[in-house]
């Protein structure tokens, strides 16, 4: 048998804080402190927790060369090393440990800068609900509970030097960027129309062309930028209304414009869905249509390998697709919205998809409005009614 560390390992040492209740009543101070060693591996289902013995040994094998497990053992200790591979965090290449070296695989195969797969792997949520049973705060509230914000503006330099300049002239683009808003009070029995539908997907996430810039590499374009012009970002559909399309989950075909089906929901199904899918945010739940923005990260990581920058790449990615979906929305009469407060687990369970290959970033949507105010919107131009 050969053995390996796993390609990305983190280890945090983490303090745990308790009362000593002896030391309480002997008059000594009572605020005890307990250190546990804990691995965070990206390619694993979460967090191990190590002793000194086990974290010596990890620190001892490399991730790149092989090393037999003959030689290892009586160096290091059978009951260490044999725990070391049950955790995931020792890679053999024996079959029994044949799930977590196939992970570290795909791993290594994606070409993730380590502390990015760490960020991405641990920052997923699953089953998480936000401001569970509550409505979206109001300012009010806000400052009731965390005080007054910091200013929404700072003044950096000799600001009596300063250049005042002409008010912007008026643009073909305004009527649309300054009217866009997040709705949160979307119509619960709109049916979104299909016209309506394929224009924002294809004009978002669309390809306007495509072109071969060397033998079998193709690149698309695109009306929002990419970094490298690679376009890693898939759009997966969750459909609850939308004229013509049966109610499910669905994968949008950039150059095809085609959604082709991966799993039929019944209403009741897909309203659950989505509400787990933004954490029980129920201000937007009721969209008739969500897409699902997931990099697929071979396409930038092809480019930008192991890169400190590759990572961030994909998330101005999705922002840059996002804003292009609201003024798509707001051109069509319909506010939308993006949260980055997501399932990401539950919505990879869904649709199928592999974290390490392809990373859940946010969800965006969009629908008609109901024309109420339930939970507040903050629109141009308009007063703010108090919120119940």
């Amino acid at each position: 048998m050969q053995i390996r560390r796993c390609a990305v390992l983190f280890i945090e040492p983490r303090e745990d804080l308790g009362i000593d209740w002896s030391a309480l009543f002997s008059g000594a101070s009572a605020l005890g402190a307990t250190m546990r060693w804990i691995a965070l591996a990206p390619h694993l289902d979460g967090e191990r927790e190590i002793d000194a013995t086990e974290l010596a040994l990890l620190g001892s094998v490399g991730q790149t060369q092989w090393m037999a497990h003959e030689a290892l053992a009586e160096r290091a200790g059978a009951a260490p090393l044999a725990r070391l591979l049950d955790l995931g965090l020792l890679i053999s290449d024996a079959p029994e440990h044949a799930g977590p070296r196939e992970r570290d695989e795909t791993l290594r195969g994606q070409h993730w800068r380590p502390l990015s797969a760490l960020t991405h792997g641990f920052s997923r949520w699953e089953g998480m609900k936000v401001d569970s049973g509550m409505q979206f705060p109001t300012f009010e509230q806000l400052v009731e509970n965390y005080g007054t914000p910091p200013l929404p503006a700072v003044e950096r330099g000799d600001m009596a030097a300063a250049i005042a300049l002409p008010a912007p002239r008026a643009g073909a683009l305004d009527q649309f960027m300054l009217h866009r808003y997040t709705g949160r009070n979307f119509d619960k029995r709109a049916v979104l129309p299909l016209a309506d539908a394929a224009r924002l997907l294809q004009r978002a996430f669309g390809a306007q062309a495509e072109r071969e810039m060397a033998p079998d590499a193709f690149v698309l374009k695109k009306v929002s930028p990419s970094a490298g012009g690679l376009h890693p970002i898939e759009a997966y559909v969750l459909a609850q209304r939308v004229e013509g399309v049966p109610v499910g989950l669905y994968h949008y075909h950039p150059v095809r414009h085609t959604l082709a089906p991966i799993q039929a929901l019944s209403a009741q199904g897909a309203a659950d869905l989505a509400l787990a899918a933004v954490a029980d945010q129920d201000w937007f739940a009721d969209a008739p249509i969500m897409v699902i923005l997931a990099a697929r990260v071979e396409r930038n990581f092809w480019k930008y390998r192991n890169h400190a920058k590759a990572y961030r790449a994909l998330l101005l990615d999705a922002g840059h697709l996002s804003q292009t979906w609201y003024l798509l929305a707001t051109e069509a009469g319909m506010p939308a919205f993006i949260t980055a407060a997501i399932n990401e687990i539950d919505l990879e369970k869904a649709f199928g998809l592999d974290p390490l290959r392809d990373a859940v970033i946010a969800v965006c949507g969009c629908g008609p409005a109901s024309g109420a105010q339930d939970t507040v919107e903050l629109r141009y131009g308009e007063a703010q009614p108090p919120v119940a």
